[in-house]
């Protein structure tokens, strides 16, 4: 199926182009059992490209409780701050530097003056799509290719791709924060699978918080990158397997093997292809995801959390994907967006849907 990179197609592109790479983990016991994972799965592994579609059906019981809509926000700090926004563009503080990046969204009038624009270490021309390519160009002096950056005590590498990114999405923070809180209070060991994981902050969060990882993108470079920022955040000595691998097909290998994690976090992109020329189309292939990742939850799960960039849709949609499919497990679906809040004048600039069970 897919693992389709996602990331940005909707807002990360390397994984528009998943490259088929055996598993790689990163501490002993999950190197081995990494190395291992091809001999000892289930002779229906090796038949995923032949899998048939995954057959739903509406699950029975009551459904969860609800609460939406709830609005996300991260507020300005000294790691990361937008500072202004308007005229199709954002003006970000990322660490030492001044980006400006495309905007889509930002249909409105720029706050600052712009002089205060014109102070900026960066700026992303060329394509305006998600997806296209374009360049930096650095109006004061030329800059490396990777700068250090931080979130909450945790050091990670920016990086200027040629997609515009910089590998963190900053408004994720309000998950990150929130899944920690779930790991500490739990005080019992916790398994995350981070689907889609890209370059690993979820991830190292999860991981300084106590949990045991596993961080599935189909992107090697993406892998790379993020057993960079491990290393570069001191938590070598955490439990994280690197999986080089499509997330859909990671996944339903899990159910069948017995396999069970605590929360999972999955962020899908909204259209990507596979390594084999598979399609995913989000509206066409979520539902059969979402139910997967309700499939491989252990009999006492936190939480599943579903994040969604770059579609045409209301939070609503997924809202009702998410309580249809966890009926009868209890809890709440939580559901709205995710927003940053602009320094200059206070205008929330809205990222990306999700949605989220809690037990």
């Amino acid at each position: 199926m897919k693992s389709f990179r996602d990331k940005r197609r909707d807002n990360r592109p390397q994984h528009a182009r998943p490259e088929q790479v055996r598993p790689r983990d990163a501490f002993a016991a999950g190197r081995q059992q990494a190395a291992s994972e091809r001999r000892e799965a289930n002779p229906a592994d090796r038949q995923d490209a032949k899998q048939a579609p995954r057959v739903l059906a509406r699950r029975e019981g009551v459904l969860p409780a609800e609460r939406l809509p709830l609005i996300l926000e991260v507020a300005p700090n000294a790691d990361y701050a937008l500072l202004d926004s308007g005229a199709g563009e954002k003006l970000e503080q990322y660490g030492p530097y001044r980006i400006v990046r495309p905007e889509g969204q930002a249909i409105w009038q720029r706050a600052l003056l712009a002089k205060e624009w014109e102070r900026a270490d960066a700026i992303f021309t060329g394509d305006t799509d998600e997806e296209g390519i374009g360049r930096w160009r650095f109006p004061k002096q030329p800059l490396g290719e990777t700068w250090p950056m931080k979130h909450d005590d945790i050091d990670y590498l920016g990086r200027f791709t040629s997609f515009r990114h910089v590998g963190v999405f900053p408004e994720q923070a309000s998950h990150w924060d929130h899944m920690a809180g779930l790991i500490a209070a739990a005080k019992r060991p916790v398994k995350v699978l981070n689907l889609f994981g890209y370059t690993g902050l979820a991830s190292l969060v999860a991981a300084r918080a106590g949990a045991e990882v596993t961080h599935v993108d189909a992107s090697k470079k993406a892998i790379g990158w993020a057993r960079e920022n491990q290393e570069m955040a001191g938590l070598s000595d955490k439990p994280i397997r690197w999986i080089v691998e499509d997330a859909v097909k990671f996944a339903e290998r899990e159910e069948r093997r017995g396999s069970r994690y605590d929360i999972v976090l999955f962020d899908p992109p909204a259209y990507g292809r596979g390594p084999k020329g598979e399609v995913w189309q989000l509206f066409e292939d979520l539902p059969s995801l979402t139910d997967l990742c309700r499939s491989i939850l252990t009999p006492k799960p936190l939480a599943v959390v579903l994040t969604a960039y770059s579609i045409r849709a209301s939070f609503f949609a997924i809202h009702a994907l998410m309580r249809d499919t966890f009926a009868g497990m209890g809890g709440t679906v939580e559901s709205g967006e995710l927003i940053i809040r602009e320094k200059s004048a206070g205008r929330a600039l809205s990222t990306s849907l999700f949605s989220r069970w809690v037990a």
